[in-house]
């Protein structure tokens, strides 16, 4: 069975929803489909057993952090609540670091801190703070990333209307990336939720920057862009990992759909195990050390 390394997942339990802490309303629910029987939300516990029938071994938690505290519509998940489901969890979750931009120095110390607790990587939404990749107040947050070798992970591409009063704009198209990547030589990002509509914009910064790698989660498998499959099933089979961004896509749906494009079993193993190992370093100290456990 596949050992998948899902690199976006979000915590959807019963008390998420209760606190309206997923950022979206029953109108996107609709939008993508979402069954009435998980609306509710879904205990980690259960999802773990998900994760089993999907045959995904170890899944990365996003710490969201969704916009200025101050504002309408925005929420977060604390680093304490990842923290505890990774260590109640150790061999199936890594967490990731949301960042903010408008909190300043204390993002900085926070991200230190997040990675004494093990955390793998850091995980940003351009459009929640409406601000494009490439603007300034992101560059001590890409400065902190390099310091303690977190990769950087960032939504690119369009956003939708995640609730009816709260509409953002999409700031981060991907060929944004390329000057961040040019100040940044060091920084590992990749760019999650493919990069749609601007997908071959996407691909272009990968094969452009060594150290700026593609995410295929948030949009269903068999519907990926045909250059994208195409690609990493060639010359960019090192630059694309897998991901669901649970709740939106499941991963048993998810991992059928990427095993049915007819990728070379080579290409198949990067993108859904080997290029996560390989692009977040803390993440295959973690598992190594599990298994010698």
């Amino acid at each position: 069975m596949t050992q998948a390394i899902d690199i976006v997942v979000n915590l959807f339990g019963p008390e998420q929803v209760a606190a309206g802490q997923t950022g979206f309303d029953a109108a996107f629910m609709d939008q993508v489909r979402m069954p009435a029987a998980m609306r509710g939300g879904v205990d980690i516990d259960d999802y773990v057993r998900i994760m089993d029938e999907a045959g995904v071994a170890h899944s990365l938690l996003v710490a969201v952090r969704a916009g200025d505290p101050n504002w309408r519509g925005s929420f977060e998940i604390s680093y304490d609540t990842v923290a505890r489901w990774c260590d109640r969890h150790p061999t199936r979750f890594s967490g990731l670091a949301g960042a903010d931009p408008t909190r300043g120095m204390a993002q900085l110390r926070d991200l230190e801190r997040a990675a004494a607790l093990g955390f793998v990587g850091v995980h940003a939404y351009p459009h929640w703070f409406r601000l494009p990749p490439d603007a300034a107040r992101w560059y001590p947050i890409y400065a902190k990333c390099c310091e303690l070798d977190l990769p950087f992970m960032l939504q690119v591409g369009q956003n939708l209307i995640y609730q009816k009063d709260v509409r953002l704009p999409s700031v981060a198209r991907p060929i944004l990336l390329d000057q961040v990547a040019i100040d940044f030589p060091d920084l590992t990002i990749i760019g999650i939720h493919v990069g749609i509509p601007w997908a071959d914009e996407m691909i272009a910064m990968a094969w452009k920057h060594a150290r700026v790698f593609i995410g295929i989660d948030a949009y269903a498998p068999r519907h990926l862009p045909p250059t994208l499959v195409r690609y990493m099933d060639s010359y960019g089979s090192d630059k694309v990992l897998f991901g669901t961004d649970w709740p939106v896509i499941d991963p048993r749906r998810a991992v059928a759909e990427v095993e049915a494009l007819g990728l070379r079993p080579d290409s198949l193993a990067k993108v859904m195990r080997g290029n996560a190992l390989r692009v977040f370093p803390g993440l295959a100290a973690r598992l190594e050390s599990d298994d010698a456990a």
